[in-house]
């Protein structure tokens, strides 16, 4: 004879460890978007209303690479973090760790300024969304093997007036040197890179 009410006992929390992992699966936040190295396919940001609980120290996405920039045996790390309540309105912050875990570079750029129009089928009635995926497009591309450049300065290059003298001159005469292009927080791009000489990473042209 079946005994109902243990079976009762038995079927509910079964039940309801079920319904947990379900609505735990279901659960979509900025959160969930990761780390990746280069990531090619681009995360669709999840609506508005389907997102969890977000700060400003929120790290909602992080791509990374390592390349040789301050030393020419060992290769160093450089991050892009995304971090903020909501992507569009986030912060990129940009850093750049020796080989040893020295921090070489560390800046803030608005998220705003990772967009390329090109990503953008209509900027002038862009919506919100349509920056978020563009906005991780131009995470995507931040760390492209092209932006990389190396001697860091040609030498026929001429200095430009807004460089520092003494940065540019060690790094140009640094032919191992290596450049890296990048977007800074007005959009312009520009070119770090690292001054043996002065012992620390150098604008040398935007």
């Amino acid at each position: 004879m079946v005994d109902f009410p243990l079976m009762k006992k038995l079927v509910l929390p079964v039940a309801c460890a079920l319904l947990l992992v379900y609505t735990s699966s279901c659960i979509n936040t900025e959160r969930e978007v990761g780390t990746s190295k280069n990531a090619q396919k681009v995360f669709t940001p999840a609506p508005e209303g389907n997102r969890g609980r977000v700060s400003e120290r929120t790290v909602l996405r992080t791509v990374n690479t390592t390349h040789y920039f301050s030393n020419t045996k060992a290769k160093d790390n450089f991050i892009l973090q995304l971090r903020g309540p909501k992507i569009a309105t986030s912060q990129a912050n940009f850093i750049i760790l020796s080989s040893t875990g020295d921090t070489l570079r560390k800046e803030v750029i608005p998220a705003s300024a990772l967009i390329n129009e090109r990503d953008l089928a209509d900027p002038q009635g862009a919506t919100v969304r349509d920056k978020e995926i563009a906005i991780l497009q131009g995470m995507n591309a931040f760390f492209r093997d092209d932006r990389f450049v190396q001697p860091a300065i040609p030498k026929t290059s001429v200095q430009p007036e807004n460089v520092d003298a003494q940065s540019w001159s060690s790094v140009k005469a640094d032919t191992k040197a290596v450049g890296f292009d990048y977007p800074g927080a007005d959009g312009r791009e520009r070119r770090l890179a690292y001054s043996k000489k002065m012992s620390r990473a150098v604008i040398i042209a935007e």
